[in-house]
């Protein structure tokens, strides 16, 4: 069997984390065929997932994410590639998150 362990950090808080993690717990269902579980907390939640193969947890707190995964033998043989999707994936959404808002064009005065 194979684990993976990824942690990231942010400045988010609470409630964007939030946000980021149930559009990943979205995404996996789609692209992998996860089924997903967000059990809220006071202080954080956590993203239960697993499919055949897969069983694992994302840990969503206010300055950081923690992902731990345990992958059975078959699983386990892609491990390196399965981390890097992931990784990939929420670093993406995180990305997407730090990106200052683009404010909508000045209208102009009719005159």
């Amino acid at each position: 069997m194979a684990d993976i362990r990824i942690h990231r950090k942010h400045q988010l808080g609470l409630e964007r984390a939030r946000a980021i993690a149930w559009k990943w717990a979205e995404d996996a269902e789609a692209k992998f065929d996860m089924a997903c579980t967000v059990i809220e907390g006071e202080f954080s939640d956590t993203v239960e997932f697993t499919r055949s193969g897969v069983k694992g947890q994302l840990i969503v707190a206010a300055d950081h994410f923690d992902l731990e995964a345990r992958l059975g033998i078959l699983m386990g043989a892609f491990a390196k590639t399965i981390q890097g999707e992931i990784e990939k994936n929420l670093d993406a959404l995180l990305a997407a998150e730090g990106k200052p808002k683009k404010a909508a064009p000045a209208k102009k005065k009719a005159g």
